[in-house]
């Protein structure tokens, strides 16, 4: 696991990105029928100078649609319908929904880079790797072409890749080189923040642990806070300072790693937590009941009501508020205190997986 700023010592000043009581829908239309899909509803949170922050949640819990906002990349059906973002850099501090298409392409790469999903369907398949490099190198780092060369081997050798790369396709490559590529891609500029969005699906185990070493290297050489979007809490156990876990477009817990696995104040969170296999472990798991919400139309109360093994006829009605419930702690359930966790991190270390 990963040590982290202390959160006592971080100003709001520090922080990179701030979001303030957020609602991103997707608003569509269908045969004169009008829909929203609240994918990101209601959201505050902050994201940390040289900090590696995880979001965990299940396929459809809206994590992607949150990053999308972070990047600035609102683009319809996706709507920001209320709240506040701010992107703070130095002396340079923005509202990017306030901003020209141009200013953010200023922005983006070099203060905000954005690791996707597939590295095959990021990468142009009939260019040079090289060619893509260059675009990011001449627009955002002014450099020449001598400049270039000299700038971009040096930082593919820091990353263990060799200047051969440059001259392939993405199709000459295998998969976790190619994710290697993207990674290095999306750091030539030296970025302040960077997320990554499921950077390591597909890759096997044996790539995606060089991967999530590579990209741990770039953070700390750069010194970047890096939002890391994966459904694996054994990748986040690794990696992440701070977690929040997402559910059906709100975080309904936040806090310290070792906390949220030792100590979970959410039973969403806890059950996430069980999920993970163990060694020698034949037990069958325990599953949770019936399927995420409708985010078109979301259950009264609590989103996880219908699922939850402690529900109460409150939690049917009202929403509960995102609560301080210890040291840097968050969480948003009426039974919180009754939260038992179902697996320790004691039990990861002993198998070498935090």
């Amino acid at each position: 696991m990963t040590t982290g700023p202390d959160s006592t010592a971080v100003g709001q000043n520090d922080n990179p990105l701030t979001l303030t009581n957020l609602k991103a829908y997707y608003l569509t239309s269908y045969f004169g029928v009008e829909r929203e899909v609240r994918a990101v509803d209601d959201i505050s949170l902050s994201i940390r100078r040289n900090e590696v922050y995880g979001i965990a949640g299940e396929s459809s819990s809206g994590k992607t649609t949150l990053i999308k906002t972070f990047a600035g990349a609102v683009r319809p059906p996706l709507k920001i319908v209320s709240g506040s973002i701010k992107y703070q850099f130095g002396d340079l501090e923005l509202d990017p929904q306030a901003v020209s298409e141009e200013e953010l392409n200023q922005i983006r790469w070099a203060h905000v880079s954005y690791i996707m999903q597939g590295s095959m369907s990021v990468l142009n398949p009939v260019r040079r790797i090289n060619k893509s490099f260059k675009d990011f190198a001449f627009k955002h780092m002014g450099l020449s072409e001598s400049g270039f060369w000299e700038a971009v081997t040096a930082h593919l050798a820091r990353l263990d890749l060799v200047p051969e790369v440059l001259k392939a396709y993405p199709h000459e490559l295998s998969g976790g080189m190619r994710q290697r590529v993207c990674i290095a891609l999306a750091t030539v500029c030296q970025p302040d923040f960077i997320i990554a969005d499921e950077p390591t699906t597909a890759l096997d185990v044996v790539v995606q642990k060089d991967v999530l070493a590579m990209l741990d290297e770039i953070r700390r050489s750069l010194q970047s806070s890096v939002v890391f979007v994966t459904h694996d809490m054994s990748v986040h156990a690794n990696m992440a300072d701070r977690i929040g876990i997402m559910y059906a477009g709100r975080i309904v817990e936040e806090g310290p790693t070792r906390t949220l696995f030792t100590a979970p104040k959410h039973p969403y969170t806890a059950h996430l937590v069980s999920s993970l296999p163990r060694i020698g472990d034949t037990s069958r798991k325990p599953a949770l009941e019936g399927r995420p919400p409708n985010l078109s139309d979301p259950p009264t109360g609590c989103r996880f009501h219908p699922r939850c093994p402690l529900a109460i006829d409150k939690c049917t009605t009202e929403v509960p508020p995102l609560e301080v419930v210890g040291d840097d702690h968050r969480s948003a359930c009426w039974r919180s205190d009754d939260v038992t966790p179902l697996t320790t991190i004691n039990e990861l270390e002993s198998e070498g997986r935090a």
